[in-house]
């Protein structure tokens, strides 16, 4: 299999005498794809990483062990604020079909690292399936190479998830940024390229959102109110620009929250004690559902106008001022937090099936798959995001619902008291269970063009500002 090249870049290009080692303890994201990994330390580095590992380990001086483990490494590098690069590039300058000492020296200090003929010959030993010195195309030519990438975790950046899957719930897990990318300013053309993204298809499946909240409030088992038949309702009451209203709402409210979710991500992985890039996916569905609370608990005024303006009717409301000035007049500071505790409860189902679901996609991917590429495509990544989307949807969906009639309780003329308790008994007793999931046809329907619209727009965008991590 394909061997994987890591060193850590010297300050300037003088000369550096180097050592070299090797590891086959990989981390599960990365035993897919290659079988050894092959480190090239400064030697002054290396000593360095052997008195560090003697003290931190605990181990002997006469230790002749120098197998590197992965995650001691890794530890290493973080103790130390050391930057690592990743090579997995072609090497054959010639066209030979074969790579010799000398181009393998040449390929290395063009990136910084210089290493002498012996340690050459070792390194391509240790790679070359034949044993001899030169690595044949053979070995290589069943693996696509990719010119560079920066650090570990850019492997998987292809399965980033949040900034691109964008279906208007707002209550996924934040995206984790490498430290180069927030050390370069890449993480915010990240977050605004998804959130122009997560504008694109919310626009576009509009109606079908309208549609979704008329359902889930005025849809029972006496009206029969379907799709067709609520988008003639409101296209009879307001014309065709109604089927848009709480739109501009639900576009306002992405940038603060992603903003908000982004800033309590990061504090709250640091809190858990957390400091590496890329957090375990308890660890992550943990900090994202805190992350999600806190930012929901401050734009939760928001949804409320958006589920109000979605329900007006023509000539009510003349904006989104007015129909706040409308609301804290009439009801109170208290209206602009109604449903909010079914709101924050349907973020541990939504957020954690999820994760989960993508988890699990991605790595079966990756077991099955993944010694093919580094690159899923565009299929398989609209299909994993697709179909988490939907099982987090379908779980958290219940309260989802009892969330919107309870925003909407003064404006249907029900009882303002209404708790989500007394609602839930309701709704079972004149509808039965599947009064629960009243709207989730519009809900289901627009999964499917809001994940590939975002996808879309934000790949778009995404090179329009010079995005260039993945």
């Amino acid at each position: 299999m394909l061997s994987l090249c890591l060193y850590v870049p010297v300050s300037n290009s003088d000369p550096v005498e180097v050592e070299y080692f090797e590891s086959n303890s990989l981390p599960s994201e990365l035993k897919s794809l290659f079988n050894k990994l092959s480190v090239f330390l400064p030697s002054q580095e290396f000593s360095t990483y052997q008195r560090w590992r003697k003290k931190t380990l605990k181990r002997e001086e006469n230790d002749a062990d120098v197998q590197l483990e992965f995650d001691e490494f890794v530890q290493y590098l973080q103790d130390y604020e050391k930057d690592l690069k990743l090579v997995v590039k072609s090497l054959d300058r010639k066209n030979a079909g074969r790579v010799d000492a000398k181009e393998f020296m040449q390929s290395l200090w063009e990136i910084g690292v210089h290493i002498s003929p012996r340690q050459a010959e070792k390194a391509l030993q240790s790679m070359d399936k034949s044993g001899m010195i030169t690595i044949s195309s053979k070995d290589w030519s069943s693996y696509p190479m990719v010119e560079k990438a920066e650090s570990i975790p850019e492997i998987i950046l292809y399965w980033k998830h949040s900034t691109i899957f964008d279906v208007g719930e707002n209550l996924m897990v934040p995206d984790e940024f490498t430290v180069e990318e927030k050390m370069t300013g890449m993480w915010w053309r990240h977050l605004v390229a998804g959130g122009a993204a997560g504008a694109v298809s919310r626009t576009c499946t509009a109606p079908l959102d309208r549609v979704k909240v008329m359902m889930q409030v005025y849809g029972s088992r006496t009206n029969n109110m379907c799709i067709m038949s609520g988008l003639m309702q409101m296209i009879k009451e307001g014309g065709i620009r109604s089927l848009w209203r709480g739109n501009g709402v639900n576009i306002i409210k992405i940038a603060p929250e992603s903003a908000l979710k982004f800033m309590a991500y990061e504090q709250i992985k640091r809190l858990i004690g957390s400091d590496k890039e890329t957090l375990s996916i308890l660890e992550r569905f943990a900090a994202g559902s805190l992350a999600g609370v806190m930012a929901q608990s401050t734009i939760y005024p928001m949804e409320v106008l958006k589920t109000r303006l979605a329900l007006r009717t023509t000539g009510q409301y003349s904006g989104i001022s007015d129909c706040a000035k409308q609301i804290f007049r009439r009801e109170g500071l208290a209206a602009f937090y109604k449903g909010y505790i079914p709101n924050m409860l349907g973020i541990i189902p939504y957020a954690g099936i999820d994760l989960a679901v993508y988890e699990t996609l991605k790595n079966s991917y990756l077991q099955q798959y993944g010694t093919n590429s580094t690159d899923p495509g565009v299929v398989v990544l609209l299909a994993c995001g697709t179909v988490s989307s939907t099982c987090g949807q379908l779980a958290s969906y219940p309260l989802a619902l009892v969330r919107t009639r309870m925003q909407a309780q003064a404006a249907t003329g029900g009882s303002q008291q209404a708790t989500m308790s007394s609602l839930f008994r309701q709704i079972l007793q004149t509808e039965g269970p599947t009064g629960l999931y009243r709207g989730l046809a519009p809900n289901f329907l627009k999964v499917i063009p809001a994940v590939s619209i975002s996808y879309v727009v934000y790949e778009q965008i995404k090179t329009q500002l010079g995005v260039t991590s993945r």
